[in-house]
C-alpha cells in the first residue's frame, strides 16, 4: 500500500521560512510527478507546486520566488522550502503524488498524505 507521510511546518511571523517534506513509501515513484496543495481554513483546496521526475518545476503565481520545490528521489521524498512568508500561506499542506502531470496539477493525484499544518502569524 503507498503511503506520503509529511512532517514540517508549525508556526513562523511574517518574513521568516519553514520546509515541509514528504516521504512516500510502498512503490516506487521516482517516475512520478510530485506536488504540494494547501487548504486554508474555509477556503477550497489550491495548488502550489509540482515537480516532475526529471525536476521540471512549476509554481502557483502566489508563492513563485518564495517557495521552492525540490525532490530527492533515491529517497522518494519531496520538499518545500518556503520563504518570505506571509499570513496568507497559513493552511494545512498536503503532498500528492501521481504518474500523470496533468491530474496531479488539477488536484485529482492517485495518492495524497495526511497534510500538515503551516501557520504565519505575528
Amino acid at each position: 500500500q503507498a503511503q506520503l507521510v509529511e512532517s514540517g511546518g508549525g508556526l513562523m511571523h511574517p518574513g521568516g521560512s519553514l520546509s515541509v517534506s514528504c516521504a512516500a513509501s510502498g512503490r516506487t515513484f521516482s517516475s512520478d510527478s510530485m506536488g504540494w496543495f494547501r487548504q486554508a481554513p474555509g477556503k477550497e483546496r489550491e495548488f502550489v507546486a509540482d515537480i516532475t521526475w526529471i525536476r521540471s518545476t512549476y509554481y502557483a503565481d502566489s508563492v513563485r520566488g518564495r517557495f521552492t520545490i525540490s525532490r530527492d528521489n533515491a529517497k522518494t521524498t519531496v520538499y518545500l522550502q518556503m520563504n518570505r512568508l506571509k499570513p496568507e500561506d497559513t493552511a494545512v499542506y498536503y503532498c500528492a503524488v501521481d504518474t500523470n502531470l496533468v491530474r496531479l496539477r488539477n488536484g485529482r493525484a492517485e495518492y495524497w498524505g495526511q497534510g500538515t499544518q503551516v501557520t504565519v502569524s505575528s
